[in-house]
């Protein structure tokens, strides 16, 4: 009788990145190139094969060594494979409201006091679309891990309509369980109709955690607890989230110096800069990651970087509304885990990862210098650095062995390759546009040549358009 395949599956004739990391300043000192150094270090291998098995890798090799028989085999055609990507701030019921004609203009501020009212009108079924299609949209720019940040709460239970839409689609996810109690009246920003009590924040956060969050390894969802902002939250729910999640032992999360406005506001509410305020509710540790990120001081930035707490940035949402972006060859330099996000789909208006670490690339070099951020430090920071923020660095981000099997065989537009004959990375994301080709999430085939394989797609998006018709009247 036959031993039983020891892999589920094997993919071969692949040009294979199972971590991302540029050479050494020595190593480039001495004329090694980030190539020659990855591949030297066995980091990239040119030709190579990945077994996955019980959705997990289960080893890797250059073609050539032995393989381990499997059950399946997939010819990656020479492309390019890399880890999934993985989204470290999203609001997933924004798209939604895509490019909404009164909207898109505005500041920060303006941007959310025109859109908060359409907010209001989210129900169960609404969050349930728009999670739905993100995820899809997600999977086919290379995502396969994603963050999200729901802190519009007019009815109950919207979050639970999130966990069913990831389920359905088999995406791993992290709800961050947003909140917002300051409404208009109490000076804050939002409407009365999307604010809760205090009481019912935390005793729905309590709810949450021990419904849907899994510290297990190979998890698919896990729960972050995630006040929306400064201006539109208390400061005893800011401190009493930050008990909550050490009680826990879960992530926190919220908006930290995103705008100019918001040092005004928090001078006038609050008698201190916004990372002070931030430090004196208790957040200043390495359980918490913050988004956007972008008007800390050299101080702030390396208080915050010895305290541990990571950051995300958000490039096209950023640029679109704020005009600036985090600088995160800085915030790296002092130790800070960085990752990216793709922001909510009202304000970068799309979903796509790909785009947002290219992005993220062409920030650092234009703020820096042309030999200041490669193609690898991006990649790093939309997979370990992504995973780092979500406190899910051991098992996502990269593909040695043990990791869950999240990865992305690429595919770019036409012609764009052609003569990229160096250097496969800088060549994927210098000369894109690129889009996943085939997904595999916890081993299993989420999108194939390009084609989601998803059996409810269809009603989904079907649905998505009368929803947000409804809400954008």
């Amino acid at each position: 009788m036959n031993p039983a395949p020891a892999a589920d599956l094997l993919i071969t004739n692949a040009y294979l990145v199972l971590e991302s990391q540029p050479a050494s300043a020595a190593e480039r000192a001495g004329g090694i190139t980030d190539v020659e150094s990855a591949q030297d270090a066995g980091r990239e291998i040119d030709g190579g094969w990945l077994a996955i098995a019980a959705g997990q890798v289960h080893s890797a090799g250059r073609m050539g060594q032995p393989m381990p028989e499997a059950a399946r085999t997939l010819d990656a055609g020479g492309r390019l494979v890399t880890p999934g990507l993985v989204n470290t701030h999203h609001h997933m019921y924004q798209n939604l409201t895509r490019a909404y004609a009164p909207a898109v203009n505005g500041t920060l501020f303006q941007w959310l006091t025109t859109l908060y009212p359409k907010w209001a009108r989210l129900d169960q079924e609404s969050v349930y679309l728009s999670t739905y299609v993100a995820a899809a949209e997600l999977l086919t720019g290379g995502c396969t891990t994603s963050s999200d940040h729901m802190y519009v709460h007019p009815v109950p239970e919207l979050i639970d309509a999130q966990f069913q839409a990831v389920s359905d689609i088999g995406f791993r996810f992290m709800a961050n369980r947003g909140s917002m109690t300051r409404s208009v009246e109490d000076g804050g920003l939002p409407p009365k109709e999307v604010v809760q009590d205090e009481d019912t924040i935390l005793a729905d956060s309590e709810r949450l955690i021990k419904t849907y969050h899994d510290s297990s390894p190979g998890a698919m969802t896990r729960v972050a607890l995630a006040p929306c902002s400064m201006f539109s939250v208390s400061e005893s729910i800011m401190r009493s989230t930050a008990e909550l999640a050490e009680h826990h032992d879960v992530r926190l999360h919220t908006h930290l110096a995103e705008d100019t406005d918001e040092d005004d506001y928090a001078l006038e509410v609050y008698g201190c800069r916004p990372v002070e305020y931030f430090e004196d509710c208790g957040w200043a540790t390495p359980r918490s990651w913050v988004a956007h990120y972008v008007y800390g001081s050299a101080a702030e930035n390396a208080r915050l970087a010895a305290a541990g707490v990571g950051a995300t940035q958000c490039p096209s949402s950023n640029m679109i509304i704020c005009g600036n972006a985090a600088d995160a060859k800085t915030l790296r330099s002092l130790g800070m885990s960085v990752g990216i996000g793709c922001d909510g789909s009202a304000s970068a208006d799309s979903a796509d990862l790909w785009l947002e670490t290219r992005t993220a690339l062409l920030l650092g070099r234009f703020r820096h210098g042309p030999d200041s951020f490669t193609a690898r430090e991006a990649l790093n920071m939309a997979t370990q650095g992504s995973a780092a923020n979500l406190g899910w660095a051991d098992e996502i981000g990269h593909l040695n062995p043990g990791a869950c099997a999240d990865l992305v065989i690429w595919s770019s537009a036409p012609l764009s390759q052609t003569g990229v004959l160096t250097d496969p990375v800088e060549g994927w994301l210098r000369s894109g546009p690129a889009r996943a080709h085939t997904v595999f999430v916890n081993g299993v085939e989420r999108l194939s040549q390009g084609q989601l394989q998803l059996p409810g797609l269809e009603d989904a998006v079907l649905g998505h358009r009368e929803a947000a018709a409804a809400m954008q009247n």
